[in-house]
């Protein structure tokens, strides 16, 4: 196993991805507290690149609560040893100053309406802050020749569908790849906030992946979904706040109209949940 390169400067990185003159360059951003999620993403970019590279950045762009962006889990020599388990060459973790070298931004990205929808009003400025990060990092990484691939995994439904529309608005010459969430035994969607919850409160969060399948079952059925169903079983798990719950177009995050929910389910359709179990928040979704 070959322990990846670490570059903490953009000189580094582009020295190091012009010493490596790829013919095919893979991306993987992250925040780090890497897990087996995080390394299907790499394991997806190994497998169709000569050069694997990743990043590891806590972005305080994307957080609107300070808390949150304190307690995030910072861990990189397990994080390295996680990407080199997974084939990765090279890891970027940067400082803050390196990324933001001129200062917090003064001509920003904004999300548009649909950074506004769901995580976007529960979490304001959110998406404008990850476009922000994710615009710079595809610029550092962008090997200027050969084929340019970045990887993002489904479980950011929104964030994939944000980065899609960015990277088509403003002609990045780079290919995105979705990878499909990776679960728990028991379904759990892996999380690096999952490391902040309980025992107890990892059973309770199993009801996002219990609520997701008794409305994707129905859909399989061509049934009628019933949505009310699925809200009410976060009524029964008492460390779970419910935020969302909502069945959407998977092409605009419109939801879809009430009479699909009491008549049988056709075509196809995202499912969005977001929820609090103690004080960590969780997202999950599923198309259907």
């Amino acid at each position: 196993m070959k322990t990846p390169k670490i570059v903490k400067t953009r000189a580094e990185l582009k020295a190091a991805i012009a010493a490596a003159n790829p013919g095919s360059l893979g991306f993987v951003p992250t925040m780090g507290a890497l897990h087996r999620g995080h390394a299907s993403l790499f394991k997806a970019a190994r497998a169709e690149n000569e050069l694997v590279v990743i990043s590891v950045f806590v972005n305080e762009l994307q957080f609107n609560d300070a808390s949150d962006y304190a307690t995030y889990p910072r861990q990189l020599d397990a994080d390295v040893q996680l990407a080199a388990a997974a084939g990765v060459d090279l890891v970027f973790a940067p400082d803050a100053s390196e990324i933001y070298h001129a200062g917090l931004p003064l001509v920003k990205l904004s999300s548009g309406a649909l950074g506004e929808m769901y995580e976007g009003a529960s979490r304001p400025g959110h998406f404008d802050g990850m476009l922000a990060v994710v615009a710079k990092l595809l610029h550092l990484t962008d090997p200027r020749r050969g084929e340019y691939r970045a990887y993002f995994g489904q479980k950011d439904a929104q964030q994939l569908m944000l980065i899609r529309r960015m990277v088509a608005d403003l002609d990045y010459p780079v290919e995105l790849r979705a990878v499909p969430i990776v679960r728990s035994p028991k379904g759990l969607a892996l999380s690096s906030r999952n490391a902040l919850l309980s025992e107890e409160e990892k059973e309770a969060a199993l009801v996002l992946h219990r609520s997701i399948q008794l409305v994707a079952d129905r859909a399989a059925h061509n049934e009628p979904l019933y949505i009310e169903d699925a809200i009410g079983m976060y009524q029964m798990a008492p460390l779970v706040e419910l935020d969302y719950f909502a069945v959407v177009d998977p092409d605009t995050l419109q939801e879809l109209a009430f009479n699909c929910q009491d008549t049988p389910f056709t075509g196809e359709g995202l499912i969005l949940v977001a929820a609090k179990v103690g004080n960590v928040r969780l997202i999950d979704n599923q198309p259907i």
